[in-house]
């Protein structure tokens, strides 16, 4: 995800064939290592095409994602409801995070 945005943000900077270099730049700049061969992987994928036609595209996949809320319920009886009542919900964390000053969640 990392290389696909340093590719976007390059793209919207102006540039319209990012290269390995100028994603690396970019990346360095805010302290993040590479690795050439995802990086290659991602410039080969994106290169030459036009990426607003690109992020329409995967917005369309997205649309047919179904996403969320959907509980599995295990046959084996109520072994598996503890577990879930154990874990703290997503917006949990995020609450925590705000009284407790803690933005370590978001990693």
């Amino acid at each position: 995800m990392r290389y696909v945005a340093a590719y976007l943000l390059a793209v919207l900077g102006g540039n319209e064939s990012p290269t390995s270099k100028d994603l690396k730049k970019i990346l360095d700049s805010v302290g993040i290592e590479t690795d050439d061969e995802r990086m290659n992987k991602v410039i080969s994928e994106l290169n030459g095409k036009n990426i607003e036609d690109v992020i329409a595209q995967g917005n369309g996949k997205l649309a047919s994602m179904p996403a969320g809320g959907a509980v599995a319920v295990s046959a084996g009886g109520g072994s598996a409801a503890p577990a879930a009542a154990a874990a703290p919900a997503a917006g949990e964390y995020l609450w925590r995070g705000i009284v407790t000053g803690s933005s370590s969640f978001l990693c």
